[in-house]
């Protein structure tokens, strides 16, 4: 063989070596990411090739499964979808799935290997899809939501000896079988609910992020008893505040929004009770944001990292500030930042006598069999108070119920402790403010739960947006659900 035609030959020889190489590699190595790849159009086929499982509210589905006549033979569909959808999220043939049917993807489409049996794997069948049964109480859920309806807001609501979601809300909201199948009609659901400014799509209790004012105040209330005791020695200690409070370094003062108000020196009950910036300014600088801030990361502050077992939106206590900044911090402004579910975190702890337990919205998932094949246990979050600071609060959180800012929240037969607030929204405070709303209620067998709520309502006057008259009927609705 002359010498070009063996140059040419082994020219093919390694064209076919590499083919060979490539074709072994994605075969052995490679093939797990090509089979998960949602644009590989056989994931689709297969994931719609029967019905789903389905996610349980009290035992009963919220999902379901119907028959398209299409090559993707099944699509999802939803009761109560829009009551639903911010635990749910979404299954689409085109868009993908978010939420509870993203995170357990695999056990609703019958490809998790838990759910194979001996005779799947012999006869290379699909095993029948498993279920995903949730911790959300359908009673309170349907409270929070016709309360929040009209509304743009959010609520969530916590038990707190376990840290099961018995609850999360988010309004406007969607119906995500709207866009469950991939017919025109789909897509135009789908184009609409994008374009669509009001955001229905965000679940705005655990997601979205937004100053949390007066409510904040627990958490440096927490810090003074836990880390000042010099200072603060109790709930009802006077503090010394002026009212209003000088900002250090500034020529500017710290007011109140009720300035015919008990707060000058004022304690920290009548302060809680008042919702008093002058004395959570002062308590601020007093016990410094360094404090502060170990404080609020035991609540769960600042960590990209809370699972429920969808991934939360980040709370942020700032840090570097100066003084003056350090002291509207103290009063939930500044670059504050907390999510409905981050407050009913603090709010739970409290009410758990100082203990926090790591929210959590699914209980258990089963097989096509209805047998468990994983079991969640409830986990401690941490410590973030004494039992004793946190009787302090409660009691402080029962005074404004009693005869503060919270009394429209009072239950008969129910003890209910709350705080209110009002965030500043905007600009020199130029947006109309949120309104917002925590609280606990205990019955009379023990029984708790805490709750946190939020309204934006961009169309209301000014001077009614208050947390006690828009958050506080939500976030009683829901206690009384979830407790008589």
């Amino acid at each position: 063989m002359n010498k070009p035609l063996r140059r040419v030959a082994v020219c093919f020889l390694a064209l076919v070596l590499a083919v060979m190489g490539r074709a072994t590699w994605v075969q052995f190595f490679q093939a797990d990411t090509y089979a998960s790849d949602p644009h590989n159009p056989r994931v689709a086929l297969a994931r719609y090739s029967q019905p789903l499982g389905n996610i349980l509210v009290d035992g009963a589905p919220v999902t379901g499964s119907a028959k398209t006549g299409g090559n993707l033979a099944y699509k999802r569909t939803y009761t109560d979808g829009p009551l639903y959808a911010p635990i749910t999220g979404f299954s689409s043939q085109i868009y993908g799935s978010t939420q509870l049917e993203g995170v357990y993807s695999k056990v609703l489409d019958g490809s998790d290997p838990r759910l194979a049996r001996p005779a799947d794997t012999l006869m290379k069948k699909r095993p029948k899809a498993g279920d995903v049964s949730t911790t959300v109480d359908a009673r309170v859920q349907k409270a929070g939501y016709a309360a929040l309806k009209g509304k743009s807001g959010a609520a969530v609501a916590l038990d707190p000896d376990t840290g099961r979601v018995l609850s999360m809300v988010s309004t406007p909201s969607y119906d995500p079988g709207a866009f469950a199948g991939s017919a025109p009609a789909d897509q135009a659901a789908w184009d609409k609910l994008e374009k669509d400014k009001s955001k229905p799509n965000v679940n705005r209790a655990m997601r979205q992020s937004l100053a949390p004012g007066s409510p904040f105040k627990l958490v440096v209330a927490a810090a003074a008893l836990t880390d000042a005791p010099g200072t603060y020695p109790d709930i009802d200690t006077r503090t010394d505040a002026d009212s209003p409070y000088p900002l250090p370094g500034t020529s500017i003062s710290l007011p109140n929004e009720d300035p015919n108000a008990p707060c000058k020196d004022a304690t920290l009950r009548v302060a809680l009770q008042y919702s008093c910036n002058n004395v959570f300014g002062k308590v601020a600088n007093t016990v410094g944001q360094d404090k502060i801030q170990q404080m609020a990361e035991k609540f769960g502050f600042n960590t990209d990292k809370l699972d429920i077992p969808v991934r939360a939106g980040k709370s942020v206590y700032p840090t570097g500030m100066d003084r003056a900044s350090e002291a509207m911090s103290g009063i939930g402004q500044y670059d504050d930042l907390a999510t409905p579910l981050q407050m009913a975190m603090v709010t739970s702890a409290i009410a758990n006598d100082g203990t926090l337990m790591k929210p959590m919205t699914v209980d258990k998932l089963t097989d096509g069999s209805g047998n468990s094949i994983q079991d969640f246990q409830p986990t401690e979050y941490g410590k973030p108070v004494t039992p004793s600071v946190a009787r302090s609060l409660q009691s402080a959180m029962q005074t404004v119920v009693k005869s503060g800012t919270g009394t429209g929240a009072q239950i008969p037969g129910l003890t209910v402790g709350a705080k209110t607030g009002t965030a500043q929204n905007g600009v020199n405070n130029s947006g109309t403010p949120y309104a917002w709303f925590v609280s606990y209620a205990k019955n009379s067998q023990g029984h708790k739960v805490a709750v946190a709520s939020i309204v934006q309502q961009a169309d209301a006057a000014r001077a009614e947006v208050s947390g006690s008259s828009l958050a506080g009927p939500v976030a009683t609705a829901m206690m009384k659900a979830a407790l008589q």
